[in-house]
């Protein structure tokens, strides 16, 4: 993810008009990426009075701002919590392992770094040609998740945003033949943490932008970005296209994931078919599916108002 970010670096004006419109700009995107966080966090109840957030650091776009927009958050949010950032430095070859100390000392963001020899693993254990990201997953998450017990973190915080989780019910749809996504809260897999993803309702091209005007020292991973034929890339890929094309798409297709309608799916574990009756009574949903396709706007999730913050500026 983070080559995608280098592509799309910018000249930034330095003077005049030009400038000040850059300006304006950063300043939208600013709030916008803090209305949306914030709006995340309380839909989903992420953080509570109390809170000692593990922020999980890559090196990459989402992480970083993931970071950056929570230090924004913190200093008026109507609870108090924590915040320390962790990275797992896997010992990639060339790893710059002095960039993210560096950075979060300027900070001043209370941090651990975690080293641990993964990489080495992965690249025994995957025949070459092979995709190295699950095992990877597995490794990272399991480190990850005793360094939680060990900080004493309540909550474990992932960059991932609201591209990541569109392309994993595609990815879970076209190749695991599930309607699957990627949750915005989950228990994690030992059922020992919370795992809480803040940028759930934030679209990549604003990290993207985000990036730029922060200009985070950007870290690649040596091992997923350099598997160019990926099956989360190629429906990425499409994603993008799809946003191109056809403006307001991915919206409604975000959106559908919070708009689920049991009934009208074929789940028998989800929905009663076999013992369904005639009740005399009208249904709205109804057999509305066979209807000529009217489509209004789509509806905004539930608590799409509500804001963590007393205001929507950072």
């Amino acid at each position: 993810m983070s080559a995608l970010w280098a592509d799309e670096q910018v000249q930034r004006p330095t003077r005049g008009q030009d400038a000040m419109k850059i300006e304006r700009e950063d300043h939208k995107l600013e709030k916008r990426l803090c209305r949306e966080m914030s709006r995340a966090i309380v839909d989903f109840n992420m953080i509570e009075d109390g809170d000692r957030v593990m922020v999980c650091l890559s090196g990459g776009k989402d992480s970083y701002a993931m970071l950056d927009i929570l230090l924004k958050l913190q200093k008026r949010a109507p609870v108090h919590f924590d915040l320390i950032a962790v990275n797992l430095d896997q010992k990639q070859p060339g790893f710059p392992e002095q960039v993210l100390p560096d950075y979060l000392t300027a900070l001043g963001v209370p941090f651990y770094i975690e080293n641990q020899d993964t990489y080495s693993i992965v690249k025994r254990v995957i025949p070459e040609g092979k995709t190295l990201c699950s095992l990877c997953s597995r490794l990272r998450r399991g480190i990850l998740y005793r360094v939680a017990g060990e900080l004493g973190a309540t909550k474990i915080a992932l960059g991932h945003h609201r591209d990541d989780m569109l392309q994993t019910f595609f990815l879970n749809m076209f190749f695991a033949a599930k309607l699957k996504g990627m949750p915005p809260k989950l228990v994690s897999d030992d059922g020992k943490h919370i795992v809480i993803r803040p940028l759930a309702y934030v679209p990549e091209k604003d990290l993207i932008r985000w990036a730029q005007v922060r200009g985070f020292p950007i870290i690649p991973c040596s091992l997923c970005g350099s598997q160019e034929n990926l099956q989360r890339k190629q429906v990425g890929n499409l994603l993008r296209e799809w946003d191109k094309k056809f403006p307001g798409r991915l919206e409604n297709m975000f959106s559908a994931l919070q708009n689920i309608v049991p009934s009208h799916l074929m789940d028998r574990q989800r929905h009663d078919f076999k013992g369904i009756k005639a009740t005399g009574v009208a249904d709205a949903e109804g057999d509305k599916a066979f209807d000529a396709e009217e489509f209004g706007a789509p509806a905004l999730p539930a608590g799409a108002a509500i804001s963590i913050q007393s205001s929507t500026d950072c």
